[in-house]
């Protein structure tokens, strides 16, 4: 990969959606995998998601700020172990500010919610939407680790059209205005694929939310 003929380039994927490679540096990506590392572990740590089928996510997840579970926020674990969700820290929100400036142009309100998902190698996550926030600011995405194939949709239908885009460790995805309610997900990841400096085996994925509570 560092040896491509043509750097990787900044992409709109969508009216309002856009894709910025490379916008975390090596030393930034190991200091949010130390982070996430911290944020892991229990209380309110690192869990399976089960949705109201019965059903459970194949990515595992944290969260910061607010705790999501299908399909709302709450301030404990409400499908864990009841525990104060961590707190969001002041700098990832700057840092999610400016990564919205840098990709759409525009200083969102504070960002209060964090969802990490961790995939391994067998990891999916099913098209969906970001949907139960009360703020329309845009979603910021940072990448760790593994490759994925990340399908970016429309805003009517978990179906076509959609874009699949490849997101490497340190690449950049946000996505507002009229995209903001496009569905997404992540059909694929390749395992192996992290840089080997960073020390990471699979994926982790930092979405960052403004919740408007």
């Amino acid at each position: 990969m560092d040896a491509e003929l043509f750097p990787r380039s900044r992409t709109e994927v969508a009216p309002g959606a856009v894709h910025v490679p490379d916008w975390l540096d090596a030393a930034r990506q190991r200091e949010l995998l130390a982070a996430c590392r911290d944020w892991a572990r229990p209380p309110a740590g690192l869990r399976t998601v089960r949705t109201p089928g019965g059903g459970t996510m194949t990515a595992r997840q944290v969260c910061l700020g607010w705790h999501w579970y299908p399909y709302g926020y709450a301030r404990t674990v409400v499908d864990g172990d009841g525990s104060p969700v961590k707190p969001f820290p002041a700098w990832l929100g700057e840092l999610g500010r400016a990564a919205a400036r840098e990709a759409l142009g525009v200083t969102p309100p504070p960002y209060d919610i964090a969802l990490i998902n961790f995939y391994d190698g067998d990891a999916r996550m099913g098209m969906h939407r970001d949907s139960d926030e009360q703020s329309d600011a845009p979603v910021v995405s940072f990448s760790l680790g593994d490759t994925c194939v990340f399908r970016f949709g429309n805003t009517e239908t978990r179906t076509r059209p959609y874009t699949d885009v490849e997101l490497r460790s340190g690449d950049l995805f946000v996505f507002g205005g009229p995209a903001r309610l496009a569905h997404h997900g992540v059909p694929k990841v390749y395992p192996g694929t992290a840089p080997p400096e960073l020390g990471l085996t699979g994926r982790l994925n930092i979405t960052l939310r403004v919740s408007g509570r």
